[in-house]
């Protein structure tokens, strides 16, 4: 007549509370804490209070979530068909620096053509009607995209941070595109190995006799899902960032020395605002997309696994990490924009065309 810690927590959010697709009907304030109150006659012998089950308020995401998934859809498509575009075309001629993007890319494109569905899915009270391996598939490219952005971007940072700061190292100049194509099949091993796990905890269920799709786990699953969420966060996440932040922090204090103590390299003023500019925009990418959604995704975890925390505290936490999910996708056309910002020619082939674009819509006026 005993029950391991494990079995409790697990036992109460089975009942409490669902990762993702909750009812999203509108309810009357004052039942927040006591909605369906569960019967756990079973526990009682043990001393413990019935546990309310948690219906949480998820009426903004039919909103929010189809308004900015279309917008990301309807930016990201194109610029990233483009990169991808520009990039194939210097083939076999690819820098390193251009092979990564190039792979940064196609991790967005997949997903951006995913988004179709999430909106439909959103805009429609959560209801899923494309079965239990598409949702998981789905599942799989928003975390595979956004955590194989992470890890190209870090690629890229390095790359650049080797090439302003050791300009006149050997050493990882050798390999050339070669090993630049052999270290982007890695991250795609890694991002795989990474989030496979989302197959086994993303699956379809019933809510209000409607079917969803679950985003984290399905709630038999909650309590199994936390390590591998907060495992997912610190190895997708954080090591990359903490990467990153050391590669930009070093390349800064780099460019801010004086200019006779930097090397001939650096001297020219093309290259130090070729690098100030992708400092900041890499920067903006990561303060836009990935840090709040990490850290409210971590914040969240935290809170639906503590079982004595309220039903207002639960639906809080719940509101402002789902708030946060649809612009961690912003990364999808954020990255185009980078790899835009970072090639002079790029823009400077761009400025052309808008300047024969506008002439000849002149001339057309004038006729």
């Amino acid at each position: 007549m005993s029950f391991s810690t494990q079995q409790l927590i697990s036992g109460a959010f089975t009942l409490n509370y669902s990762t993702e697709a909750q009812p999203t009907e509108p309810y009357a304030s004052h039942l927040f804490n006591v909605t369906d109150i569960t019967d756990l006659s079973n526990t009682s012998h043990l001393g413990l209070s019935m546990l309310p089950r948690c219906t949480y308020n998820e009426d903004f995401k039919q909103i929010l979530l189809p308004a900015v998934y279309s917008f990301v859809f309807v930016l990201g498509l194109p610029l990233n068909a483009a990169v991808i575009q520009k990039i194939w075309r210097k083939r076999p001629n690819l820098s390193r620096n251009n092979i990564y993007t190039l792979n940064l890319a196609i991790a967005d494109l997949l997903y951006v053509m995913s988004l179709p569905l999430l909106i439909y899915n959103y805009g429609s009270h959560d209801y899923w009607p494309f079965g239990e391996f598409t949702c998981k598939l789905v599942r799989f490219q928003f975390y595979s995209n956004l955590h194989g952005s992470m890890l190209f971007l870090t690629c890229i940072s390095v790359q650049r941070y080797l090439g302003i700061c050791h300009p006149f190292v050997l050493w990882h100049k050798r390999g050339g595109r070669k090993l630049a194509w052999r270290v982007c099949g890695v991250v795609w091993l890694v991002v795989a190995l990474l989030c496979a796990p989302t197959f086994h905890f993303a699956a379809t269920g019933i809510q209000r006799n409607r079917t969803v799709c679950y985003d984290l786990s399905t709630p038999k699953l909650s309590v199994k899902y936390y390590p591998y969420g907060m495992a997912l966060t610190l190895l997708g996440f954080v090591l990359p960032f903490l990467g990153i932040m050391a590669c930009y922090c070093r390349m800064a204090h780099f460019l801010c020395r004086p200019i006779p103590y930097r090397s001939v390299s650096m001297a020219t003023s093309e290259k130090r605002d070729k690098a100030v500019r992708m400092i900041v925009v890499v920067a903006t990418v990561f303060c836009i997309s990935f840090l709040p959604f990490h850290l409210t995704k971590t914040l969240y975890l935290l809170v639906r696994t503590f079982p004595g925390a309220p039903c207002e505290t639960r639906n809080l936490f719940s509101i402002v990490y789902k708030s946060t999910r649809p612009f961690a996708s912003m990364n999808s056309f954020l990255d185009p924009i980078l790899f835009y910002f970072t090639q002079p020619r790029y823009r400077q082939s761009t400025k052309r065309f808008m300047l024969k674009v506008t002439s000849i819509r002149e001339k057309g006026t004038n006729v």
